[in-house]
């Protein structure tokens, strides 16, 4: 049966789309046919550049699903939430394409990862949120965190959201990229390391 992974981050620059794809190469490694999916794309025309960057990290260049916009269903122009993109669009966000799109990878590959769009409480409409997308469809998740100063709080956040919501965290994805300062890195990620074993013990931490 294939896995359909969803991908989120305690904030907009957590490393969502660099850890996604580095997900999907750590999963290919383990033998899996693996293909990235995006939530919803904002700020793009044409292909979605976080589908196109994921192509190129992973080695692959753009996939049949990426050029008949399978990997990308929904995308708006404006670089903005997608509600507000949405509006700005003149469009409505219809989350039966994602589904419908993730079913149809489902079917060609073992794992579908799908990256969200900033993190877990970002709105898709005034009343609706990716946390409640994620829920609704019972997905296990992968959160993005890093070592920045202020992240720990953001993590703790995200980590109640989930918890509440009875969401799996199948993955805390650590991204080294910012650890600019080794004293509250190192901190950070013993911290969160900690609290993970606590309170999640059936999650994985990877770090990358």
């Amino acid at each position: 049966m294939s896995d359909i992974i969803f991908i989120s981050g305690i904030d907009t620059d957590a490393g969502k789309t660099y850890a996604t794809a580095w997900l999907a190469k750590h999963l290919m490694k383990k033998g899996q046919r693996v293909i990235t999916q995006k939530f919803i794309q904002t700020g793009n025309t044409g292909y979605s550049e976080d589908i196109v960057k994921h192509r190129e990290l992973m080695g692959t260049g753009l996939l049949p699903e990426d050029e008949d916009f399978t990997t990308a269903p929904i995308i708006f122009s404006y670089p903005a939430s997608a509600q507000l993109a949405a509006r700005l669009d003149g469009k409505e966000i219809n989350l039966d394409k994602v589904k419908q799109s993730s079913a149809v990878l489902a079917s060609r590959y073992d794992t579908v990862l799908v990256e969200g769009a900033g993190g877990l409480m970002v709105p898709v409409t005034d009343d609706y949120f990716t946390i409640d997308y994620v829920k609704d469809e019972k997905l296990p998740l992968a959160l993005v965190t890093n070592g920045v100063l202020g992240s720990i709080n953001h993590t703790i956040l995200s980590l109640e959201a989930i918890k509440n919501r009875d969401i799996t965290l199948r993955y805390l994805l650590y991204n080294t990229y910012f650890d600019n300062d080794k004293t509250i890195a190192d901190d950070t990620r013993g911290f969160i390391s900690r609290y993970l074993a606590k309170h999640f013990p059936e999650s994985e931490m990877l770090v990358f």
